[in-house]
């Protein structure tokens, strides 16, 4: 897997919300991370979207290529 495959979140990262494995980060201008779970990165990105100066990294796409695996 080359780097830029390499997933930036790991299982150790958990969604704020709820606790489950974490795909989404999103990075405020002041240093705060807030991380989430599919279902409640979907909950919240359009509204974090809106926001000047955030970083958002999406890795939801990994579910599909996890369950893939699977089968």
């Amino acid at each position: 897997m080359n780097a830029t495959m390499t997933p930036e979140l790991t299982t150790a990262d958990r969604c704020d919300r709820c606790g489950s494995q974490a795909y989404v980060r999103a990075r405020l201008v002041d240093g705060l991370e807030l991380h989430f779970c599919a279902h409640h990165g979907r909950e919240h990105l359009d509204k974090l979207r809106h926001l000047q100066d955030v970083d958002i990294l999406d890795e939801t796409a990994r579910l599909h290529a996890e369950e893939a695996a699977v089968l």
